[in-house]
């Protein structure tokens, strides 16, 4: 299965949301999800967007990719890709929370085991 994150920047903050109810709820992570049959991953992620945050954004490059497989769950192939470019203002239609969050900030989340890796790196930049 393939899942896209994205890492929507603005200001020198980074957008990250919370999980409501269900499988890892309450964890943090970035906004995306699964990639549809027949469907590429930066369209799934601009879909997801539209559906997730009401925004329309233009995706950049692919910043990191890792594979994680939960307890009992199928092997997930997981994207992350850049977001600077969008259009409206996010509005929290499915998480617990949305935040914009400095990037050395971010370890201080409780994030999806899938994203820890990636969440490190991307405190560390400046």
């Amino acid at each position: 299965m393939k899942v896209v994150a994205a890492v929507i920047e603005r200001d020198g903050q980074v957008l990250i949301c919370q999980r409501k109810g269900g499988r890892q709820a309450l964890k943090w992570e970035f906004p995306g999800g699964k990639v549809e049959r027949d469907e590429r991953p930066r369209d799934a992620l601009a879909r997801e967007l539209r559906e997730e945050l009401a925004i329309a954004a233009t995706i950049g490059e692919l910043l990191h990719r890792v594979e994680v497989r939960y307890p009992k769950g199928p092997l997930i192939k997981l994207l992350f890709y850049h977001v600077t470019e969008f259009t409206g203002e996010p509005a929290n239609l499915e998480f617990e929370k949305i935040v914009w969050e400095n990037r050395a900030r971010l370890l201080s989340y409780d994030f999806l085991e899938g994203d820890i890796e990636f969440v490190r790196e991307l405190a560390s930049r400046p």
